[in-house]
């Protein structure tokens, strides 16, 4: 099928711009009737461009609202077509519009509701996809897409944690920087020509201080490219080489402070993960194959893969865990009690419960730290300004005769 660039109107006779896959314009032209919305023209493009310039990507909270009133919608006994037809009319996003459109499409074409998710995979995961074909093979699909939209609730959670974590010191290091910047380029050359003027020796700080300045003023550029040539470099052997990456996905979680925090998400992730879709039918080993493509981490992910391979010799999931390092003691013991008792499931999730409450925790602590930290680091420099400056000037006062 082509892909063609289209402009349309809705109902109200708003005008509506996007992309869709379609056999000729006569089937664009019904796939867009069928999510409510007119043809006026549109055009062929390729599928390089759609990928470059695609339309707006499909937020989580645009899955949390499907998942939610796709649920209500089922557990009220509502059928599954007219369900989707139903959360089609009412979404915001044109771009998912087009996806549940051509979901029903599917449906009515024979497949099934997991089927038709699958054929989305940049909108829809792995995850979702075997959440819900377990809950289309056991007849518990609310309950299940219940405990998706729950579970995207806390990954949502997360994500914040997570950006906390980044923004706020990155906002505060840029803020020390340009203000180091300005007295270094700006103000400290303008002193450096008074202070050569006194006509004396200037002391060590004094001389270091000018001659940084200087080298700031002289290699600005440097200063300013180097780090975006590294972060250039760096995302390009991310991509292209795999040693690289996972190496560099492990000393990432050795960081001081924020590593140890990366840690715990990635692990109360995967418990979350693990107790959901072990609750509803899937097979140990057929989630671990999951979660190890969607940890985030390459380390994390070879970690899982190895007590993936313990575990299809023959050991328990606890012996398993712990042979990779996968968790710490205390976690251990809960998916030992777990197992024994028949409630891995729950143990599981006072696993991620642990997590959780760890990651907020140690968020505040860093974000604690930081600011004061940053703010040390600055009185310092300019501290340091200040006395390789003043102390000529009133070595110079005092030699004066009054």
């Amino acid at each position: 099928m082509a892909v063609f660039a289209y402009s349309s109107v809705d109902s109200v006779g708003k005008r509506v711009n996007g992309r869709l896959e379609a056999v000729n314009l006569t089937d664009l032209e019904m796939r867009l009737r069928r999510i409510g919305l007119d043809l006026i023209n549109a055009d062929v493009t390729d599928n390089t461009r759609r990928a470059l310039f695609g339309s707006k990507r499909i937020t989580r909270r645009d899955l949390i609202t499907f998942c939610f009133h796709l649920e209500q919608m089922l557990a009220s006994g509502l059928p599954l077509l007219e369900g989707l037809t139903e959360l089609r009319d009412g979404m915001d996003s044109p771009r998912f519009r087009e996806v549940i459109g051509s979901m029903i499409e599917a449906i009515e074409g024979g497949k099934t509701l997991s089927e038709s998710l699958a054929d989305h995979p940049q909108v829809f995961d792995r995850i979702f996809v075997s959440l819900t074909r377990a809950g289309e093979q056991t007849g518990q699909l609310a309950e299940v897409l219940r405990r998706i939209s729950e579970a995207l609730k806390w990954q949502d959670e997360l994500a914040a944690h997570t950006k906390k974590i980044v923004l706020y010191p990155s906002f505060v290091a840029v803020v020390v920087f340009a203000a180091v910047a300005f007295l270094m380029i700006y103000l400290v050359p303008q002193l450096g020509g008074f202070l050569k003027n006194l006509g004396q020796e200037l002391p060590l700080q004094t001389r270091a201080l000018i001659s940084v300045a200087g080298f700031m003023q002289d290699y600005w550029y440097l200063i300013l490219g180097l780090p975006v040539a590294l972060v250039l470099l760096a995302a390009a052997a991310l991509r292209y080489s795999p040693n690289f990456a996972f190496t560099f996905d492990r000393y990432k979680l050795q960081i001081p402070y924020v590593g140890p925090i990366l840690h715990k998400i990635i692990l109360s992730r995967f418990a979350s993960t693990f107790a959901m879709m072990y609750t509803a039918g899937i097979t140990v080993l057929d989630i671990l194959k999951i979660a190890e493509d969607v940890s985030g981490n390459l380390a994390v992910g070879d970690a899982i893969a190895r007590a993936s391979s313990l575990i299809n010799e023959g050991q328990n999931i606890t012996s398993a865990f712990q042979a990779v390092g996968l968790f710490p003691p205390l976690v251990l013991r809960m998916l030992r009690v777990g197992e024994s008792t028949g409630g891995l499931d729950q143990s599981l999730l006072n696993v991620s419960y642990f997590y959780n409450r760890e990651v907020r925790e140690s968020v505040e602590r860093v974000q604690a730290l930081i600011e004061p930290v940053l703010t040390v680091i600055l009185g310092l420099i300019i501290g340091w300004i200040l006395l390789a400056v003043l102390g000529p000037i009133y070595d110079a006062i005092g030699k004066l005769k009054i």
